[in-house]
């Protein structure tokens, strides 16, 4: 509760009591006063709570941001780290896979040799400006 609330609680009960007065004694400017002050305890009142319930909002609002920001800084730490894994795992298959062809190339080194003139004549050739 805040002090809006409580300023137009109390305004409302004046008027209230200022209206009754009024009408025992028969006095009616004093019961237009109270019912004014009824009406503006009670828009008073209605201000602070609303004042209230947007406050609330506004700190909810900054929860959820730390919550969302919090989230992302760990999916991105978790980014990170799978790229950094992804990254040892394929310099990994780099490796084996070169150790295969550089196996594979000194089992068969005629036809390796024979394989390489070729592209190198093709290359050559298609090189060349007129054919």
């Amino acid at each position: 509760m805040n002090r809006d609330q409580i300023r137009g609680a109390s305004r409302h009960l004046k008027g209230r009591a200022q209206t009754a007065i009024g009408g025992i004694t028969g006095d009616p400017a004093r019961q237009v006063r109270g019912a004014v002050n009824q009406v503006a305890g009670g828009a008073q009142y209605a201000y602070g709570r609303a004042r209230d319930r947007a406050e609330d909002l506004a700190e909810d609002g900054r929860h959820l941001a730390e919550v969302a920001r919090t989230r992302a800084d760990r999916l991105i730490d978790d980014g990170r780290q799978r790229a950094r894994e992804t990254a040892r795992d394929l310099s990994r298959r780099g490796e084996i896979y070169g150790r295969r062809a550089m196996g594979t190339i000194g089992r068969n080194r005629t036809n390796t040799l024979l394989g390489l003139g070729a592209l190198a004549f093709a290359a050559g050739w298609l090189a060349r400006r007129t054919r």
